[in-house]
């Protein structure tokens, strides 16, 4: 019998560092290793656009695990460290530094990075993108100094930072191609409401176009040039642009990378030695009965503990519904499920008091609801969709029914 070289888990985010400590929590007693590229301990990403920018979180404040616990649950903590290549026949992992790392089962949670803007200018100084702790670093030393801000992209970060930026006192012009905020993620109802309140707190959206060059005096940046000709001040952007997943390592070991990195039911790739989670894992789900990628903490971490309990040698597969937050000033937006798909949609609460739900419903069944400051609503949508407990367009548009005795009686 092979001595058994246990797991090798590359990528220390969200997704790594839960299927290590779930590994240990299902029973595993083989060697875990959990590489991560970054020299930073594992922290949260959410919190580097909104609070630790406010400088209302410190860096302490957003580490997924204290220091002392991988060595008190026998994890090996490898950062600063970069996996290159993928021996398959051998079982061996290559690192940047010339080091092999050996495996009987091979995690790739490797996640995703910011999709390139090419054009001039994108390497002026004053221009960053958000999504490592280093990068957030120099972003809120730069906020602090800023005066005049560009955001290209509408999507949750780019709109996450604007408000932050807006509420500094800050000049914010956010660019996007689309004609809508959020429009790969949200209605068109809460498209317009969230354009509205960004107006109010100062934020100038520009719809249907894009930036052609960033001009810069003595290397640093200070003006956006866009498509329709107007040249905006600009000494600080944001390029927000949504991800490319991480997945050289795997195509280039010869796994199926369609969109990602192809995984079955129980997170397998085309290789049965190699396991894929999170953002760059290209799997079926079962809620949205379609093939696709999920860029969320709830995916990364669910699939996690899914991949945990397999690893363990216990029964499990992936069938998680899809939950995603976003924290925009004082507005809370939590979505659960898909509305991309429905015929119908149903309002509770109220879009002048803002607070509302909008319950998404295709030939009479739910399928997904988007709340903004009504977190009672997410997670009670989260039990109805997960549990495949049948609602009523009716009850739903009822403002006296009460919604939670539905879950009661469902109990029963």
């Amino acid at each position: 019998m092979n001595e058994d070289k246990g797991v090798v888990i590359v990528g220390a985010g969200h997704g790594g560092v839960q299927l290590a400590a779930s590994l240990r929590e299902e029973g595993y007693q083989d060697k875990i290793v959990l590489l991560g590229d970054e020299k930073d301990l594992p922290y949260q990403r959410p919190p580097l656009s909104k609070a630790y920018l406010k400088h209302e979180t410190p860096e302490d404040g957003v580490i997924l695990r204290g220091p002392d616990f991988y060595a008190q649950k026998n994890i090996e903590l490898v950062l600063g460290q970069r996996a290159i290549e993928i021996d398959r026949a051998a079982r061996k992992l290559k690192l940047a530094s010339g080091s092999m790392l050996e495996y009987s089962k091979l995690v790739l949670a490797t996640g995703g990075v910011q999709r390139p803007l090419r054009l001039e200018g994108a390497d002026l100084a004053g221009v960053f993108s958000l999504r490592t702790m280093s990068e957030a670093r120099m972003l809120r030393a730069a906020l602090d100094e800023a005066q005049n801000v560009v955001v290209i992209g509408a999507g949750f970060i780019g709109l996450e930072f604007a408000a932050t930026a807006a509420a500094k006192g800050c000049n914010v012009n956010v660019i996007e191609l689309a004609t809508r905020p959020m429009a790969r993620v949200v209605t068109e109802r809460t498209s317009a409401f969230f354009a509205a309140e960004h107006k109010k707190l100062g934020v100038t959206l520009n719809f249907e176009t894009s930036v052609t060059a960033l001009k810069g005096e003595n290397g640093k940046v200070k003006e956006a040039v866009l498509t329709d000709g107007r040249v905006l001040p600009a000494d600080l952007v944001l390029i927000g642009i949504g991800l490319v997943p991480s997945g050289e390592l795997a195509s280039a070991a010869g796994l199926d990378c369609p969109n990602g990195i192809k995984v079955d039911e129980k997170q397998a790739t085309s290789d049965e030695n190699i396991f894929a989670i999170g953002d760059a894992a290209h799997h079926f789900n079962p809620s949205g009965n379609r093939w696709m990628r999920l860029e969320s903490v709830q995916n990364a971490t669910d699939q996690a503990r899914t991949l945990a309990k397999h690893l363990a040698g216990k029964p499990a597969q992936y069938n998680s519904v899809p939950w995603f937050w976003s924290d925009q000033a004082d507005l809370k937006l939590q979505m659960v499920g898909f509305l991309d798909c429905c015929d119908k949609l149903v309002l509770r609460g109220s879009f002048e008091e803002r607070a509302y739900s909008l319950f998404g419903f295709r030939d009479g069944r739910l399928t997904g609801v988007e709340s903004v400051n009504r977190s009672g609503d997410h997670m009670l949508a989260r039990r109805l969709l997960s549990e495949n407990i049948p609602i009523s367009q009716e009850i739903v548009a009822d403002p006296n029914s009460d919604l939670k005795a539905l879950l009661r009686g469902a109990r029963r």
